[in-house]
């Protein structure tokens, strides 16, 4: 039905149905889907004035009622009333505002597995440090570990204009548990080596976060976000140079720890 076509917000008004909170049915033409904030979850066959939903919720049918420019629904399972609901026709401009608000709570997202991932940096580039002898890598390590303590203020920082707060969580998880790998690594024979091996590694997985954030930042229209995004990467892309520029010196060490002669 042509009248269906469109955006439509659900609300609950009474039986057995959950809140509701955050559900859209979108239809077109002859099917459609009911979608919890951007996720699909029920798609569905419009036949006349019902919705009937597609296995394995093949039990279930939504029958509708026109009322003036909104439509009055009936829950059925198995052909039998469970509930009651109305549906209301997003206008073009509140899908809009949806979906900026969707990709602004991404970026929040983003952020904050960030700052997780600067945390953890921070406490690798402690092992590193301890388990360094060499002076020369031992003052990049602490030069790095001051850029590592400036990135993660930037990225707390653009937590706190888009009024959130770290959440550790993402330590548990992801980018964080590899870097968390590294640490555990660190307490294993061979320091120069595992040292050199994880921080180019870490250094890689930093650039790609922050190309990744960057990218998502300019979709939310942060570009404030996007510059600090930049500014981080700039710093990981030279520390990762200056790694790269001594791998012959980490062998050396390697092998001199384990009591060979080259």
């Amino acid at each position: 039905m042509a009248e269906l076509d469109g955006a439509w917000e659900v609300k609950r008004v009474g039986g057995a149905l959950p809140p509701l909170v955050g559900v859209r049915k979108e239809i077109s033409g002859t099917s459609g889907s009911t979608k919890i904030g951007p996720l699909a979850c029920m798609p569905f066959d419009v036949v006349g004035q019902s919705l009937r939903y597609r296995p394995p919720f093949q039990a279930f049918v939504d029958v509708l009622e026109p009322a003036g420019d909104e439509f009055h629904g009936s829950a059925t399972f198995r052909g039998r009333e469970f509930g009651k609901f109305e549906m209301r026709r997003i206008q073009p401009w509140e899908v809009f505002e949806m979906a900026s608000d969707q990709v602004k709570e991404q970026l929040v997202k983003h952020i904050d597995e960030a700052y997780a991932m600067e945390q953890n940096v921070l406490r690798m580039l402690d092992g590193m440090i301890k388990t360094t002898d060499d002076p020369e890598i031992k003052e990049e390590l602490r030069h790095h570990k001051l850029e590592t303590e400036r990135h993660a203020e930037r990225m707390k920082e653009r937590l706190e204009a888009h009024s959130a707060t770290p959440s550790m969580v993402k330590e548990a998880g992801g980018i964080a548990a590899a870097l968390m790998k590294s640490v555990l690594d660190l307490t294993r024979g061979e320091s120069a080596g595992r040292n050199a091996r994880d921080g180019y590694a870490t250094e890689h997985l930093e650039i790609a976060s922050y190309q990744l954030l960057e990218r998502v930042a300019q979709q939310a229209g942060d570009e404030e976000t996007a510059e600090a995004a930049r500014e981080n990467r700039k710093d990981e892309e030279a520390m990762a140079k200056k790694l790269d520029a001594h791998w012959d010196k980490f062998a050396q060490l390697s092998l001199k720890e384990d009591g060979v002669t080259a």
